[in-house]
């Protein structure tokens, strides 16, 4: 393969040498899918247009967030599909090269990490798992007719009406403390179970459109053989947490637990 002046070479991911992207599987800018080898190890990219992701244009891009989505989704179709097949060590979005030298610069500088890397992950693949809890909790405390407690008559009914609300205040706080017992159980039980777990940031619910209030964003590393038994104690778990929803999603590749290679300055500048 080969690159012009107006061409980069966008890198999905690495695997070992002989490992061959499915025939027809294109990427990014619907770019075939082709392999760059070095040594032991192989990189899989494409070939987009520099117009597209050099400096400049990559940062106004990077605002894009259409642009950025159908990125972001060729790249996991790539690195899903080809991890079906074999190990892989995922890449951070949008890593790109000049040319080949720059990526077989990369695979030789970096050789001993990736191929040990490669070993720890394979025949393992990466489950999510998450939970929610409705933050809306207990029914909202009756509201005086008039609307306000301060103008509540004197008969009392205002007092009630601040008992009332403390109550649902406390009520409201010991189901968020609950819940959050509840998810670290959950996630002390699956990181025993796993090889190496990863928790990640609560997910914005405006972001990932999911309702309730996200208690558990974890990720565990699985040998493929153990999925079934995995996906059961994730069942159990659900059961014996009133209150949380808990999902499970994957298999995917082990983005979690691959550490990505840094650009360097042998790229020659692209990002």
């Amino acid at each position: 393969m080969s690159t012009h002046g107006d061409e980069l070479l966008y890198t999905y991911a690495v695997a070992r040498a002989g490992s061959a992207p499915q025939d027809g599987l294109l990427g990014v800018a619907d770019a075939p899918v082709e392999t760059v080898t070095e040594g032991a190890l192989a990189a899989l990219v494409s070939r987009v247009p520099a117009a597209d992701f050099e400096e400049e244009a990559l940062r106004a891009h990077l605002e894009d967030m259409a642009w950025l989505e159908r990125t972001a989704r060729a790249h996991r179709s790539v690195v899903d599909t080809a991890a079906a097949h074999f190990c892989v060590l995922p890449l951070r979005l949008v890593t790109v090269h000049r040319d080949e030298r720059g990526v077989r610069q990369v695979l030789a500088q970096r050789a001993e990490e990736f191929l040990s890397t490669l070993v720890s992950l394979e025949g393992r693949v990466e489950w999510g798992v998450k939970a929610y809890v409705d933050d809306a909790g207990t029914a909202k405390p009756a509201v005086p007719a008039n609307g306000s407690a301060r103008q509540a008559p004197a008969d009392g009914s205002g007092r009630d009406f601040l008992r009332r609300r403390l109550a649902h205040r406390q009520a409201q706080e010991q189901s968020q403390r609950r819940a959050d017992e509840l998810a670290r159980a959950a996630h002390e039980a699956l990181e025993e179970f796993a090889e190496r777990s990863r928790l990640h940031r609560p997910q914005d619910a405006r972001l990932s459109g999911a309702s309730g209030r996200n208690v558990l964003n974890g990720a565990y590393l699985i040998p493929r053989e153990q999925a079934g038994a995995f996906a059961g104690l994730v069942g159990e778990l659900a059961d014996r947490s009133p209150g949380v929803r808990i999902e499970l999603t994957g298999p995917w590749a082990p983005y979690s637990f691959a550490q990505p290679p840094q650009p360097t300055a042998a790229d020659g500048g692209a990002a």
